[in-house]
């Protein structure tokens, strides 16, 4: 086996064609093997397989300098790059990230999770370079889905300006997530279909030097092409046509659905978990019954269609009504606040991590004008991704102190679904509701149809002494909580659904006052500049004791739900202590 014995890159270096391609093969057998049972990024990976171990050949890391965009394809790499086990032996499938990490290994350059990002930070290592006159390549790795962001394309303006080895390879398998969208696609397919001589060029174009491997499956072809850009003495772009999902049947014919996937069994490409009703196909179905009945009802994502459920049979039943812009996040944000200008009826949904991408578009572009589009932002949970490129943790102080926005935060699917009804059909504010990210919770409690009385609460129980502001996807944890009180302490506390991330029903704080001692808060997301910190302020010069529960403001990868949550004092023996504590009863 050649993989066992492969410790660095060095130790490809004496290897012949026939034996890399037969390290080709075990790679993907083990890559298969784990991710089957851990899930994971597939398709990406499979795909550039030979593309990376042509690129250690070739280079000389980590002297040179390899930053993967996203990191969705690094798989491969970290196996050539002494962490192999990691792949192979089941009892270490989690000693490594699903991305870049430099704290792995010094083989990686940076924490890589967001797209679009690789060519201006392999920029800023050339630039670092020629300032302290070093020699290194510099390879920055993306694929053709990434090429549509924002930071992308200004990447590419900036390299063509350099007068230094920059080398970025465009891993070109003509597909994002999804299919690709955009007019730069366009040229990305002249320049497959007439193997790189088309006039028309976009990297050209943008200032670079420019060569095209058609083969990009083919380690020798691969070999021979990074080998004529080592140590080149000015920018160049190295585009590959490369297929995703390379070895694997089932990953071949769905490239979609093989991007990312569940743990799975390999013989039938069958998902091992059995999954149930989620928000994201309650949001899809929602959405696509509203288009039926009103053509101005447009949903628009940014290269995730199905973090709304939007499957590719769901895009055709849509039609003009979906819209994928791609990896461009900033662009959606902007738009919408058009399409709702202009009197339609736009929907935005992607990632919480995602959304951090956004603020400016958010503030200038809709919140200023005003005008009346919806964001759904999910994953904004605890309960959501855990590695630390995709915590989910850090949008209640972003979008909830932005002026004019009406940040909303459901505590059941009939809830969430009745507040993106009211937030299309409205004309007053820009909406954004957070989607809860715990289980798919439907109960018989009072649901308002009709959110415009903006920031009332909703008082559910009644009780005294203690009161309990449950946020969102937290509103079931208040209600363990409560039961909890009652049970240890003898006494109801009140418990209150706030609904309004971004205000303060003054009314309501100021009543608490009367037969309460204390205000407890919870939320989904970090404590600073958050939900509860308003509260407490709120009650700043007067008598009542406020208690804040949430996440403390860092960056945390692949943790335990309950272990975070102890360290969090979010624990029923932590509320009771505190109530204790605070001599109320």
């Amino acid at each position: 086996m050649y993989l066992e014995k492969i410790n660095s890159p060095k130790d490809l270096k004496g290897m012949n064609s026939e034996e890399l391609k037969k390290l080709a093969d075990e790679m993907r057998t083990a890559l298969l093997n784990k991710l089957s049972k851990t899930g994971g990024h597939i398709g990406p990976n499979l795909g550039m397989v030979e593309a990376i171990i042509a690129m250690h050949y070739v280079f000389n890391s980590p002297t040179d300098k390899f930053v993967f965009d996203v990191s969705h394809q690094s798989y491969p790499h970290k196996m050539l790059t002494g962490r192999k086990d990691a792949y192979l032996y089941e009892e270490h499938f989690h000693d490594v990230s699903g991305y870049t990490n430099p704290e792995e290994s010094e083989h990686d350059m940076f924490n890589i999770g967001h797209t679009s990002t690789s060519v201006s930070l392999a920029s800023g290592l050339a630039k670092a370079r020629d300032l302290k006159n070093d020699t290194e390549n510099i390879i920055a790795v993306i694929g053709d889905g990434s090429l549509s962001g924002g930071e992308a394309l200004e990447g590419l303006d900036f390299a063509g300006e350099l007068d230094s080895n920059f080398i970025i390879v465009v891993n070109d398998n003509d597909m994002s997530i999804a299919e690709n969208h955009g007019g730069l696609y366009k040229n990305l397919k002249k320049l497959r279909e007439s193997n790189g001589t088309d006039e028309c060029n976009l990297f050209k174009a943008m200032g670079l030097d420019y060569i095209y491997e058609n083969e990009g499956n083919n380690i020798e072809k691969l070999i021979e092409a990074f080998t004529k850009v080592k140590d080149i003495n000015h920018p160049i772009v190295v585009h590959i046509n490369t297929q995703k999902g390379k070895g694997y049947k089932f990953a071949e014919e769905n490239k979609e659905n093989w991007h990312w996937n569940f743990p799975f069994d390999i013989e039938t490409g069958n998902i091992s978990l059995s999954l149930g009703e989620d928000y994201g196909s309650i949001t899809g179905e929602y959405l696509l019954n509203k288009m039926k009945k009103d053509p101005k009802v447009t949903a628009v994502v940014a290269g995730v269609p199905t973090n709304i459920g939007f499957t590719s049979e769901k895009r055709k039943e849509a039609g003009k009504q979906f819209i994928d812009v791609g990896i461009a996040e900033e662009h959606a944000v902007a738009m919408i606040s058009g399409i709702a200008k202009n009197g339609c009826k736009p929907v935005f949904a992607t990632y919480s991590s995602f959304i951090q991408r956004t603020y400016d578009q958010i503030s200038q572009d809709l919140c200023i004008n005003n005008n009346p589009a919806t964001i759904l932002v999910n994953g904004a949970s605890i309960y959501s991704l855990n590695d630390v490129t995709h915590l989910g943790i850090f949008d209640i102080p972003l979008i909830s102190n932005i002026p004019n926005i009406v940040y909303l935060a459901p505590t059941s699917k009939d809830e969430y679904l009745a507040m993106l009804d009211w937030s299309i059909e409205q004309t007053q504010y820009p909406v954004a509701i957070r989607i809860p990210s715990n289980d798919v919770i439907s109960d018989n409690r009072h649901v308002d149809s009709d959110y415009s009385n903006i920031n009332k609460y909703q008082m559910d129980v009644k009780g005294s002494k203690v009161a309990i502001l449950a946020l969102g996807d937290f509103y079931q944890l208040g209600e363990e909580f409560s039961k909890e009180i009652e049970k240890e302490l003898g006494f109801i506390p009140t418990l209150i659904n706030p609904r309004y991330i971004t205000g303060l029903d003054k009314e309501m704080l100021q009543e608490l006052q009367d037969n309460h001692d204390m205000v407890i808060t919870l939320e989904d997301g970090i404590l600073n500049g958050g939900f509860g910190e308003k509260i407490a302020s709120f009650y700043g010069t007067a008598d009542m004791k406020v208690k804040n529960y949430g996440f403390k403001k860092e960056f945390i990868d692949r943790y335990n739900v309950n272990e975070i949550m102890k360290e969090n004092d979010i624990t029923k023996e932590q509320i009771i202590k505190d109530i204790l504590s605070c001599n109320i009863l």
